[in-house]
């Protein structure tokens, strides 16, 4: 197994492609995904493997520079930081599925994984694995992916297979893309270029090896990145990619408010006391809510490096944070927009399309107004199943 030598700053190699992100930013909108080149110089630059186990030839990084690289990434181009995100959560299942398994899929450095948690699909038990049916929403990056991955439902002698405490069976089939139809969906306002069509495979054979169980949290790397739950580090991810694309606005903000004047005003946006509140009250959000984010990410990343498994109260503080931060940062963003008047209307104007991200982010289930409920009843000691959290 190959083992890296190399620790390369991810966060600075996601500073270099900035330029070109929000250069082409438009561009993916029109096409609705992450081009293939660009995908390959992402690869290339190794932001795709983060959280890939060690010996399989990752950076196994830990919390804070995972999202602080796609935080990085989104303040040019939410799209593309939205890509690098579930290349990295997707590729959490290498710490799960079966070490030779895991070998074969991440031998290429620059390989780019993908996949859809959610389970759609319906795993028949066969011989040393399943047949695997199903249809996926929001694969997002799937066109550039080797590989794939589908939540689905156990069955055998057709009935569904159900877990000691009465919940269904359920697990992550990882196939090879090539077995896979990509459908072309995609067409939304926001998140334009993700590429987040639908994934469709009809009776294939996934072995054993390659079907991982998340909600059941047993990795077989004892590294203390896999103690993190899996579906909370995905909302790790959507709060990264939420808080990088709050800063670009901010920052686009910043420089049109300098310049602009509103018509028979004398004074730019920034002379404008009611803009200066506002902005500041704006900046002070995003600051607060980054804040919040990293003092989370740090005492469970500390728990996980001290501890052999992460109490569940801890981990509900860190979904607090994320669906805080993503829905902090729709705020913000919508703010903005506002305030840059008829120019931020125009799709020239970054404000708009930052505005349009934001908005989508909040739908992603990890994050969605109903997380607030799950956290909720623990904030309250009431019984919850963590198997989400």
């Amino acid at each position: 197994m190959r083992q890296k030598t190399d620790t390369p700053d991810p966060v600075a190699s996601a500073k270099a492609l900035l330029p070109e992100l929000a250069e082409r930013a438009n561009e993916m909108d029109e096409v609705r995904r992450l081009p293939a080149d660009l995908a390959r110089i992402m690869a290339e630059a190794g932001v795709f493997r983060l959280v890939t186990p060690r010996r399989f030839g990752g950076l196994e990084a830990n919390p804070r520079t995972f999202v602080e690289t796609v935080e990085t990434l989104s303040t040019a181009n939410a799209s593309a930081g939205w890509c690098c995100m579930i290349a990295n959560t997707s590729a959490l299942n290498a710490a799960y599925m079966a070490p030779e398994e895991a070998e074969a899929i991440f031998d290429d450095p620059h390989v780019i994984t993908g996949g859809v948690f959610a389970p759609m699909g319906r795993a028949v038990v066969a011989e040393d694995g399943y047949r695997v049916t199903g249809r996926w929403q929001w694969g997002s990056g799937s066109a550039n992916s080797a590989w794939l991955g589908g939540g689905c439902t156990v069955w055998e002698n057709g009935e569904l297979r159900r877990l000691p405490n009465g919940a269904p069976e359920t697990l992550m089939a990882v196939f090879p893309a090539a077995e896979a139809t990509l459908h072309d969906t995609w067409h939304v306002m926001g998140l334009k270029g993700t590429g987040s069509g639908d994934i469709e495979v009809k009776d294939i054979f996934v072995p054993e090896g390659r079907c991982v169980r998340l909600a059941e949290g047993n990795p077989r790397e004892t590294g203390p990145l896999y103690k993190f739950p899996p579906f909370g580090f995905l909302s790790l991810g959507v709060c990264a990619a939420a808080l990088g694309n709050a800063r670009g606005s901010l920052d686009n903000f910043h420089t049109l408010a300098a310049a602009k004047k509103n018509q028979g005003s004398a004074k730019t946006l920034a002379e404008r006391q009611t803009v200066q509140a506002a902005y500041a009250q704006a900046e002070a959000s995003w600051r607060a809510a980054r804040a919040l984010l990293f003092a989370e990410i740090d005492r469970v990343w500390e728990i996980a490096q001290t501890s052999d498994e992460i109490p569940m109260e801890a981990r509900a503080d860190l979904r607090l944070a994320c669906t805080h931060v993503t829905r902090t940062g729709a705020d913000i963003c919508r703010t903005l927009y506002e305030l840059g008047g008829g120019a931020a209307l125009f799709e020239t104007s970054p404000l708009q399309r930052q505005f349009r991200d934001a908005q989508a982010m909040t739908q992603h289930i990890i994050t969605a107004p109903a997380t607030w409920e799950l956290t909720g009843r623990i904030l309250f000691g009431l019984p919850t199943d963590g198997g989400m959290v």
